[in-house]
């Protein structure tokens, strides 16, 4: 008996490796796939590259989300929270967390590879993710390196520098590759950190290109800062990359770094070929606050005040709601989108003006939003039938204080919250208008994910995955995941069957319909 066990338990292990080889070895992803993403694939951080997240796909509608089931669910047996937005190509998934890649079969879950990252001094704060060109994968490590894995099994290729991890720099984000650049950008919250973008050559691991946000440091009166921390987009027809930059540093200490402090708190388009810089809209001149403006730079053709536009789009933490003509950086609207008290208001170019009076003193000032920003890193999402950009948001005070003591460079104060909550914002683009708003609780993590059914996907503080209709923010379904979702949900199609992805606490899940709903 024990033989025939072993036998069967042969040909089932056996069954299950050539199920799993041809998916990895079929990994191949194109320009074409990158510019034209298809259904059964989710090929960059935002899933293309314009970061609406939003998805054509509908076998997931209103009238069936109800009946939405667990399909799979995978288990990284790690202490870190998943934070990753997962890849999809040619039938893989790939995600990470700190020091640590997977590879699985998207259909059921089941692991194809895993590579670690050997221990290091680096911030493990959270992954965003992974890049991926050809049959290659582009990773960043807590010390600030990219490695090249090769897709297929996990093996390196090369592993590079991408900034000092001594100085004080780390990188959590996905790589974004336009052409035959990898584009990575830098994290760090220490003093004297310039920020930049790097453009590495997907072959080699050359440098091709550096942009500096700051000056030299060093540089008298002016400010370090403007790190680059979270993943742009790229307009192919304009040949524009977007980007936003971090703070300045000294962080809550504006007298060192006089001025507006370019190029801190900024959209920046470049171009990917040579790095030049294009055209610059500063979201926060002299920010005294810590907010940057690294959240997404959303990219959206559509009508604006009755003629056809190409737009960027931002929930920025500093509480303002932008709308800009990407094709120069010029302002077309700059509204907040919930409790805003810094600004004296906009001046011409559409950017707000800070006041003097609400910057940290020794006494305290009653500011909001407070230091985490009306929105963060998480993802928006823009839905092209409804005009509605949507994203998790915290109306928020917090009391911020100057502190002398701690002298000229540091932090040189501090900042307390008294009072926030989470909410889904769903803005009109045109007015900037809040349309509705559905509460999640505090601390909720999710980005969200719209698609062409007038679904909306999103997450609340209690670690529930959430349906909400587009088109007025009620919820239409939700479960239980256990723990905080802390990435932004993701939807393929494989074999005929949609699948909706999100990751909790150190579990992946993934959720479809029964074969009866679909």
């Amino acid at each position: 008996m024990r033989l025939v066990k072993n036998v069967f338990s042969f040909v089932a292990v056996a069954a299950a490796i050539l199920a799993i080889a041809p998916l990895a070895n079929a990994q191949n992803l194109t320009s074409a796939g990158l510019l034209k993403p298809t259904a059964d694939s989710w090929p960059t951080y935002h899933g293309d590259y314009t970061g609406r997240r939003h998805s054509s796909l509908t076998q997931i509608t209103k009238e069936n989300v109800q009946n939405l089931g667990l399909a799979w669910a995978f288990q990284t047996n790690q202490g870190a929270a998943i934070k990753s937005s997962p890849l999809v190509v040619d039938g893989v998934m790939y995600f990470t967390v700190p020091d640590n890649v997977w590879a699985v079969d998207a259909h059921t879950g089941h692991q194809i590879w895993h590579y670690e990252y050997p221990p290091n001094k680096g911030l493990h704060i959270g992954q965003r993710g992974i890049g991926m060109y050809k049959g290659w994968l582009y990773f960043m490590t807590p010390d600030a390196h990219m490695v090249s894995l090769n897709a297929k099994d996990g093996t390196v290729r090369w592993n590079i520098v991408v900034a000092d991890v001594n100085l004080g720099y780390w990188t959590s984000m996905a790589p974004l590759i336009v052409g035959n650049h990898v584009l990575a950008g830098v994290s760090g919250d220490f003093d004297n950190l310039r920020g930049y973008l790097k453009a590495i050559d997907p072959e080699t691991g050359k440098t091709q290109w550096t942009w500096y946000a700051t000056e030299p440091v060093g540089t008298p009166n002016k400010a370090s800062g403007g790190n680059t921390w979270m993943t742009g987009t790229y307009d192919p027809e304009l040949n524009l990359i977007y980007w936003g930059t971090g703070n300045p540093t000294p962080v809550l200490k504006g007298t060192p770094r006089p001025g507006d402090n370019l190029y801190t708190c900024s959209i920046v388009a470049l171009n990917p070929d040579t790095g030049k810089l294009a055209w610059a809209f500063q979201v926060s001149p002299h920010d005294t606050h810590d907010w940057d403006a690294a959240e997404v730079p959303v990219l959206v053709d559509a009508d604006f005040n009755g003629k056809p536009r190409k737009m960027l789009m931002q929930a920025s933490r500093n509480g303002y709601f932008f709308v800009l003509d990407r094709t120069n950086g010029k302002s077309l609207l700059t509204t907040p989108f919930g409790p805003v008290n810094w600004s004296l208001g906009i001046d011409k170019q559409g950017r707000p003006i800070p006041n003097p009076e609400k910057e940290p003193a020794p006494d305290g000032r009653l500011i909001a939003p407070d230091e985490g920003g009306l929105t963060n890193f998480r993802s928006p999402s823009f839905d092209p039938k409804t005009g509605l950009f949507i994203v998790s948001a915290r109306p928020s005070w917090s009391i911020y204080f100057a502190k002398p003591a701690d002298g000229t460079y540091g932090w040189a104060g501090a900042d307390y919250g008294v009072w926030g909550k989470g909410v889904i914002k769903a803005i009109d683009y045109k007015t900037g208008k809040t349309r509705w708003s559905h509460e999640i609780g505090q601390g909720s993590s999710t980005g969200v994910l719209t698609t062409a059914t007038g679904v909306t996907f999103t997450g609340d503080a209690e670690g529930n995955l959430l349906a909400l209709d587009t088109a007025n923010g009620k919820t239409l379904w939700h479960s239980g995941t256990g723990s905080q979702i802390a990435t932004s949900p993701i939807t393929y199609e494989l074999d005929g069957r949609q699948y909706v992805v999100t990751g909790s606490g150190g579990v992946l899940f993934a959720w479809a319909l029964p074969d009866a709903h679909r």
